[in-house]
């Protein structure tokens, strides 16, 4: 069996297409132009990465973006009163405090600072209940990328068993949580999952994955899925993204996988192009509720 590859990439590109069109058309109906603000504490390569892809991004769609750049020095308080400054500036849609912040800060301290109302990540606790209750206000990023990439592959959800190997605040929980709902904005094909998570005090990891109909990878270690440990004709996700000495490779070992699931993501162009896009449409959708 030769799994069938989902192009993240392709699939990002027609939806980043349909935001453009939506952010032409606010614009037209409203006079006012989206706005995203992206601090960055410091110079992480990964990070001063990340952050040029957004603003890349939201310049072809239509979005103003604008980057506060601090030193990695920043204080704690410092940021909190630049995350304050953005919170009160009503040209600012949407904040994006990028992580990792350096050890001198807390994390959470500064995610909920971020007013719920510009919290594009779906980080602030509101966000995070808002999207336990299935009425969520934002969808998180990564997450709401992997739904996109499923729907848009015409590969259901309802009644099959998803096991997502991580649980983290980011990937894992939200992930989750969307994907249990009885209904969701994709319709109800797309989520009604049995949802099983994974992480690293599961006992026989293999034994667990290898009842997944859809597998989700997103634990941070370098090929840690292999073909034993995958039910044949499984789709595979993979949001894993670990830097090795062959370059960037995912959480699922691609080259094994690929001859036993029925489809595959790869690592670059999987579900790391969606993640940006969806970051556009929470911008957009920020925008629009701030606007009444």
């Amino acid at each position: 069996m030769t799994a069938r590859i989902l192009d993240g990439k392709a699939i990002s590109a027609r939806i980043r297409e349909e935001i453009a069109a939506d952010v032409a058309e606010f614009v037209r109906l409203h006079q006012v132009t989206p706005c995203l603000a992206a601090v960055l504490v410091g110079e992480d390569p990964a990070s001063e990465v990340y952050v040029r892809n957004k603003q890349r991004a939201c310049e072809k769609a239509g979005i103003q973006s604008h980057l506060h750049r601090l030193p990695a020095d920043t204080s704690e308080a410092q940021l909190l009163d630049r995350v304050r400054a953005l919170n009160q500036d009503p040209q600012v849609h949407g904040i994006l405090v990028q992580l990792p912040l350096p050890p001198q800060i807390q994390e959470t301290k500064i995610l909920d600072a971020v007013n719920p109302l510009k919290d594009v990540d779906a980080f602030h606790a509101e966000n995070v209940g808002l999207v336990v209750q299935g009425r969520a206000r934002f969808l998180p990023c990564t997450p709401h990328g992997v739904m996109q990439i499923l729907h848009r592959s015409e590969i259901p959800v309802a009644g099959k068993h998803v096991v997502i190997v991580g649980r983290s605040e980011i990937v894992g929980k939200p992930l989750a949580n969307m994907l249990v709902q009885r209904d969701s904005h994709l319709g109800p094909q797309a989520v009604n999952g049995t949802v099983t998570i994974c992480h690293s005090r599961t006992a026989d990891l293999p034994t667990v994955t290898r009842e997944a109909d859809i597998l989700v990878a997103a634990i941070g270690q370098a090929r840690l899925i292999t073909a034993d440990m995958i039910k044949p004709g499984a789709v595979m996700i993979d949001v894993g993204i670990n830097r090795t000495e062959d370059g960037l490779v995912g959480d699922i070992d691609f080259a094994g996988v690929a001859d036993v699931a029925a489809a595959i993501t790869p690592v670059p162009g999987g579900v790391g192009p969606l993640t940006v896009t969806m970051l556009l449409r929470n911008t957009l959708t920020a925008a629009a509720a701030q606007q009444g």
